[in-house]
Formats: structure tokens, C-alpha cells, sequence
């Protein structure tokens, strides 16, 4: 069976070289590439991120990136996105009183986290939401690594029969609850880093890799 073929795509955000060795560890091609064409074709596209949210934003709509999600989507073509990368997937976020839109595919606010210690930094456990796949049969105390000052910390898609509801997993930093994971059809993103997740961080891209066959 011939590999998949997989592009991280580069707009200036995201541990690239993390992601694409971790990627390339599932045994599928790997390349890191700003093309449009190349994103789109891909059998798999990784949508990372790291830092502000207006800055991330910038970096993608510069290389179309928001376009090039949307066309995947609309013929059902996996997109994963990482980080500042799943928040990005938002209608919104706001950082410093600054309000920056997003792409858009799932409602809601990316904002500030309300804990006593910001940003959030270190190893979490997970409470996988109904269905996952990428979480399925993992140990409870199973750890993901965050860094991060920003979440999601309110879901607010509806979704009604016959339509198939996302699975969203979720997490705990100081007792304020965000949004670590979702799975929703060919959209997939994690607030967690799995490329810096260890094992944990590997079953779960190696699960992703997998569905792309």
C-alpha cells in the first residue's frame, strides 16, 4: 500500500520541523510547503500554529491558506489543525481587547484562559468527547502537552438529527474548562501539541494518518 501523502503547510506559524518528523514517524510523506496546489492535493493537510492569533491569521490569509481549507473541506479532504492552528478554525478571537475573525468553519471566541497561573504549560489528561476516534480506548490518565494562554472555553455549534453532532474532548487548567480536541467529519484540530506529546501525542497521528487511507 503506497503512503499517504501529507503537507504541513507553512504560513510562517508552527513547530514545522516537530510536526513533520512526527508525521513522518506515521509512515506518511511528509512535505512542509506554502503552495496552494500542493495543500489542496494533499491527502492530509496540517494546519499548525504558535503565538498570537491576528498574527496567524495574517500569516495564512497571506498564503490563501483560509481558502485552501474551505475547498478541502467542501469535498470532504482531511485538514487537521494544531494549536493556534485549531484556533484559528473559530469565528473569532480576541487577545488584548483586539478582536481578530477567523476562518470560521465552527462558531465561538478564542479567549483568555480564566486560571490563576497563564498561559497553561505542561501535561494535561483529556476528556474525550462521545465517539472519538483519535482518543478511543486511551488510558484515562493518559497525558497531552499544552502551551498555551488561549482556548476555547464555550461550544456553541447546535447540531440536530440526522446530522452527525462533532465529538469534542475537552480539558482542565486551573478549574477553567476549554476546548483540547475536535473531530468533526474530514475537520479534525487539537488545542494540545501532539508532536511534543511523546507516545500519547504519536497514537494520536498515527490514528489521524490512518483515517486518511
Amino acid at each position: 500500500m503506497d503512503a499517504v501523502n501529507v503537507v504541513v503547510l507553512d504560513y510562517g506559524s508552527g513547530n514545522l520541523a516537530s510536526a513533520e518528523r512526527a508525521l513522518r514517524r506515521t509512515g506518511a510523506q511528509v512535505e512542509v510547503t506554502s503552495d496552494f496546489d500542493k495543500a489542496l492535493a494533499a491527502d492530509g493537510l496540517v494546519v499548525p500554529g504558535v503565538g498570537a492569533y491576528a498574527a496567524c491569521m495574517a500569516g495564512l490569509t497571506a498564503v490563501r491558506g483560509d481558502r485552501i481549507i474551505g475547498r478541502r473541506l467542501a469535498g470532504s479532504r482531511p485538514v487537521l489543525g494544531i494549536c493556534v492552528g485549531m484556533q484559528i478554525l473559530f469565528a473569532e478571537g480576541v487577545e488584548h481587547g483586539e478582536r481578530t475573525e477567523g476562518v470560521g468553519e465552527w462558531p465561538g471566541t478564542v479567549e483568555r484562559l480564566q486560571a490563576p497561573i497563564v498561559p497553561h504549560m505542561g501535561w494535561n489528561t483529556l476528556q474525550p468527547g462521545e465517539k472519538s476516534v483519535l482518543f478511543d480506548g486511551l488510558d484515562p490518565d493518559t497525558r497531552f502537552y499544552f502551551v498555551h494562554s488561549y482556548g476555547v472555553r464555550r461550544w456553541e455549534l447546535e447540531v440536530h438529527e440526522p446530522f452527525t453532532p462533532p465529538s469534542v474532548t475537552w480539558a482542565e487548567h486551573g478549574g477553567d474548562r476549554f476546548v483540547a480536541a475536535v473531530e468533526n467529519g474530514p475537520l479534525s484540530a487539537t488545542q494540545f501539541h501532539p508532536e511534543k506529546s511523546g507516545d500519547a501525542g504519536a497514537e494520536v497521528l498515527s490514528r489521524w494518518v490512518a483515517s486518511l487511507r
